[in-house]
C-alpha cells in the first residue's frame, strides 16, 4: 500500500512540477489534426453507430474545450485560424468563386513560427488558394502534401478546381494527384491514410533531427463524396444494419480514428509525447441533410441546432481536445468561450514566436491561461458568425445568417437563446430580454460595417484555366511526367 501511494505522489509531484512551470515559449511540437465537415459524429460525443475507441482514449485523457467554436464552412474557419481573426478581415467569405483566396497582406501563424526556428507541415486541405502566391509553401510552411481547390476532385463550373478532373475524378479518394511543396506527384493509397503516414515520417525525421515542428493534418474526410476504404464500410454492416448514404461518412470516421490511432502509438513508441503537444478538432458542424432517397434519414450532432453552414451553434461549435503527457491536465473540461481565432497567439506563444509587427489586427486571446490553470477567470467576450457565401448585395447580406455570442447568449438574427440554460437553442427567448437583442443587434451591424473594407475578393472572376490545371500541364509539358510519390517508411 505505501508503494502505491509513493507512486500516486511522485507521478502527482511531476504533474503539479510541469504545470507549475510558464507555457510561454516552451517550445513543444505542436500537432493540429483537423477534419472536414465531421462535427461530433464520435462515438465519445454519443453517436449511437460510429465507433472511435482510439479518438475516444484521445478526448478521455484530454483537456477539453466545452465551448469551442469555428466557423459555420471550410475555408472561412481556415483563414480564421490561420489569421488570428475573422476570416472577412483576410477576405474569406466562401469556399468557391476565389473568395477563399486569403489576402497576401495576412501574416498566418506558421511564418512565425518558422521564423522562431520551427519546421512547418500540412498534410491535406490547405483551401486558402491555389495561385502560386497564395499555396502553403509561400506562407510559411517548410513542408507540404496538398490536392487543391476545397476537395479532390472538386470541379465546380465558374470556381477553382483540383488537378485536372481526369486526373482525381476516377479514382477520387484513392491514388491521387497532389502538389507536394513545388512538384505534382501521384500517390498511391487512400487519402487519410497518405495524409497521416506523410505526417508520420515527416514528424520523425524532425524529431530524430531535434527540429521542434508544427504539423497540421488537415484530412478532406469525412467531407463528400462519401468515400472511404472497403474494410472500413465492412465493420459498420458487420454490425449495423442503418445502412443508407451516411453510412459512407461513418465508415470514413472511422477510417480517421484508425490513423488516429497509429499516431498516437507512433508518438509514444518514439517518445515524443512528453514534448508533443496533440490536438484534434474538426471545421466546422456535421452536415444535418440525407438525400431523400435515403431508407433512413439518421443524422447526427451530439443534439446541437442543425449544423454546417448555419448560424447556429450547430453549425459552429465543435469537439477540441488537447493533450500534452504530463503537461496539461488529464480528463478535464473548460467551459470557457473559445474560438479558432485563439490558436494564432497560442501557438505563437508556445513557440516564442513574435506577432508584434504583423499585417492585420489580431482578434483571438491567447489560450495558455487556460492551459495553465483550466479553472482560471475569463472574461467575457462577443464571437461574430456569419454563414457568407453571399453575392454583391452587401447590405442584404448583413441582415441574413449572422449570429453574435457571449458565454451565456446566442443571437441569431432575431432569435435569441439562453445558452447557459438551453444549449441546443430549443427556446426563443428575444421577447424576455429586449435589451440583449438591442446591444447584441447594434454589435453585429458595428461589426459588420467595418468588416466590408475588407471583403476584397467578392468581385473576383475566374480565370478559364485553374491554377492546379495550369501546373500540372505545365510540369507535364516540361518534363513529361508526373513522377510517382510515397512517403518514407515509419516502421
Amino acid at each position: 500500500m505505501k508503494k502505491v501511494l509513493f507512486l500516486i505522489t511522485i507521478s502527482l509531484g511531476f504533474h503539479l512540477f510541469a504545470q507549475s512551470k510558464s507555457l510561454k515559449n516552451s517550445r513543444p511540437n505542436i500537432i493540429f489534426v483537423m477534419t472536414d465537415d465531421q462535427g461530433h459524429n464520435l462515438s465519445y460525443e454519443g453517436h449511437p453507430v460510429i465507433q472511435t475507441p482510439n479518438i475516444d482514449k484521445f478526448a478521455s485523457r484530454s483537456l477539453r474545450f466545452k465551448e469551442f467554436h469555428v466557423s459555420p464552412n471550410c475555408a472561412p474557419t481556415r483563414a480564421a485560424i490561420m489569421s488570428g481573426a475573422h476570416e472577412f478581415r483576410s477576405g474569406v467569405t466562401h469556399t468557391v468563386k476565389e473568395r477563399e483566396l486569403l489576402a497576401l497582406t495576412t501574416t498566418i501563424f506558421p511564418e512565425l513560427l518558422k521564423k522562431a526556428g520551427y519546421e512547418t507541415g500540412i498534410f491535406g486541405k490547405w483551401h486558402l488558394g491555389d495561385i502560386e502566391a497564395y499555396r502553403p509553401g509561400n506562407r510559411g510552411f517548410t513542408e507540404s502534401l496538398v490536392h487543391g481547390a476545397g476537395g479532390i476532385g472538386q470541379n465546380y463550373s465558374g470556381s477553382n478546381v483540383d488537378f485536372p478532373p481526369n486526373q482525381n475524378k476516377e479514382t477520387r479518394y484513392f491514388d491521387n494527384v497532389l502538389l507536394h511543396n513545388e512538384a505534382v506527384v501521384k500517390t498511391k493509397g487512400y487519402c487519410t491514410d497518405l495524409f497521416f503516414h506523410a505526417a508520420l515520417a515527416w514528424m520523425k525525421e524532425n524529431h530524430d533531427n531535434s527540429k521542434p515542428f508544427f504539423s497540421y493534418i488537415s484530412t478532406n474526410t469525412p467531407h463528400s463524396p462519401l468515400i472511404a476504404p472497403k474494410e472500413s464500410y465492412m465493420r459498420i454492416e458487420d454490425r449495423d444494419d442503418r445502412i443508407d448514404k451516411a453510412s459512407g461518412r461513418w465508415a470514413m470516421i472511422e477510417n480517421i480514428d484508425d490513423n488516429f490511432g497509429l499516431l498516437m502509438n507512433k508518438l509514444e513508441d518514439w517518445g515524443m509525447l512528453e514534448n508533443t503537444l496533440i490536438i484534434f478538432t474538426t471545421d466546422n458542424g456535421a452536415p444535418y441533410k440525407v438525400s431523400n432517397k435515403a431508407k433512413n434519414k439518421f443524422t447526427f450532432n451530439a443534439g446541437f441546432k442543425t449544423g454546417k453552414g448555419s448560424p447556429y451553434e450547430g453549425g459552429v461549435h465543435v469537439p477540441a481536445y488537447w493533450y500534452w503527457k504530463n503537461v496539461l491536465p488529464e480528463n478535464k473540461e473548460t467551459k470557457a468561450l473559445t474560438a479558432h481565432i485563439d490558436l494564432f497567439k497560442t501557438f505563437c506563444d508556445l513557440a516564442g514566436a513574435d506577432y508584434s509587427n504583423i499585417g492585420q489586427k489580431l482578434e483571438g486571446r491567447t489560450l495558455i491561461p487556460i492551459l495553465e490553470d483550466s479553472n482560471t477567470k475569463w472574461e467575457d467576450r462577443m464571437l461574430f458568425t456569419h454563414r457568407a457565401g453571399f453575392g454583391n448585395d452587401l447590405k442584404k447580406a448583413s441582415e441574413t445568417n449572422w449570429a453574435v455570442r457571449t458565454q451565456r447568449w446566442r443571437l441569431v438574427v432575431d432569435k435569441l437563446f439562453d445558452i447557459s440554460k438551453d444549449p441546443y437553442e430549443d427556446n426563443d427567448v428575444a421577447v424576455q430580454y429586449p435589451e440583449v437583442v438591442k446591444e447584441l443587434t447594434q454589435a453585429h451591424f458595428s461589426w459588420w460595417d467595418a468588416m466590408v473594407p475588407y471583403m476584397i475578393n467578392q468581385n473576383n472572376t475566374w480565370e478559364k484555366e485553374a491554377p492546379m490545371v495550369t501546373l500540372y500541364n505545365q510540369q507535364l509539358k516540361e518534363s513529361g511526367e508526373i513522377p510517382e510519390w510515397m512517403p518514407e517508411s515509419i516502421d
